[in-house]
């Protein structure tokens, strides 16, 4: 028998500021149809003042132990995808046990931007097919509203906060791609790209600093890096687009989506897309848009499920999983 890390349930929460494109219109030169036809997006929801990156995933958390019928003290572990932690240190992710009222396990942070719920899930999958623990909680939580230059219209238009969660739970399977759980994933990186989207401040700058991004460039990467890591992955589970039922990429841009769609030659009725409603939510975006799809009916048991991101960094990935 062969240990798999099979979903278990999931959850999202969004803050209650909803933000319409037409809101834009009072402080920048743009408009609701220039935003919604360069990336498809509508609204987005914006943190209130004195909420944070792990009140936001503390709440997702949470809404997915209800969707698994668990508690906290079933958890063994979190990992949770930021990069707009609530401080440097310690991690929100102790913060989320804490708020939990997890006593036992332990829990760290991952960050890899955009892509950071892919590096955050194939870490969980790997803490739990060894072994390490039985059911790990995977978390992607932003608050990308404290990052933006709202001067930046090519910018500050596309990214929204919000949290999701997912639970990954040990269970025996025979080895094959019939198997619930995760059956692949595949992780990469190249620094040489950093300057294509990034943040220009830290802590050795002393300043929090602002997003920068060369879209064109990004949607190029984008495109190119996202359909070749989701054939690495179909091929190492030996599947091809046909046995795919549901597409959940990162929620960027939609004519990203659409281009990596083409490229698969997956039909836009298999892609979930939720970037009309809630932007860019960063690490956030995959497990926020499987929570919603699974809301709608759109996830059953059984589906074969692809997710695939792309971040600063550059770093990408992808992940097969039958749900």
């Amino acid at each position: 028998m062969t240990l798999r890390a099979v979903v278990r349930g999931v959850g999202h929460y969004l803050p209650e500021r909803i933000v319409p494109n037409a809101e834009f219109e009072k402080t920048l030169d743009t408009s609701d149809e220039w935003i919604k036809s360069r990336s498809g997006i509508e609204r987005r929801h914006f943190a209130a003042e004195d909420e944070t990156t792990s009140d936001l995933a503390t709440k997702a958390a949470q809404a997915a132990l209800e969707n698994a019928g668990l508690t906290a003290d079933d958890i063994d572990a979190i990992v949770l995808a930021t990069s707009t932690a609530d401080l440097t240190f310690p991690s929100a992710a102790t913060m989320v046990q804490n708020n939990l009222g997890m006593t036992k396990g332990f829990a760290f942070d991952v960050q890899a931007v955009c892509a950071g719920f892919v590096f955050a899930l194939t870490n969980a999958n790997a803490l739990v097919v060894s072994g390490q623990a039985k059911r790990v909680l995977v978390i992607g939580s932003e608050t990308f509203s404290r990052i933006m230059d709202w001067k930046d219209r090519s910018t500050c238009v596309l990214f929204g906060d919000g949290a999701g969660a997912l639970i990954l739970e040990a269970q025996e399977g025979r080895g094959t791609s019939e198997d619930r759980g995760v059956l692949a994933t595949d992780l990469n990186s190249d620094g040489r790209y950093r300057d294509i989207l990034y943040v220009d401040g830290g802590i050795s700058q002393r300043t929090t600093g602002f997003l920068r991004m060369q879209g064109k460039e990004v949607f190029r990467h984008a495109v190119e890096k996202l359909a070749k890591t989701t054939q690495t992955t179909l091929d190492a589970v030996g599947i091809t687009t046909d046995d795919v039922d549901w597409v959940v990429p990162h929620q960027a841009n939609i004519r990203i989506i659409k281009g990596i769609a083409k490229k698969m030659d997956m039909p836009m009725e298999r892609v979930v897309v939720t970037v009309q409603d809630h932007g860019n939510t960063s690490a956030a975006s995959i497990p926020l848009a499987m929570s919603v799809a699974q809301a709608e009916g759109k996830m059953k048991p059984g589906d074969i499920v692809v997710t695939e991101a792309i971040g600063g960094g550059l770093a990408w990935g992808s992940a097969v999983i039958r749900w």
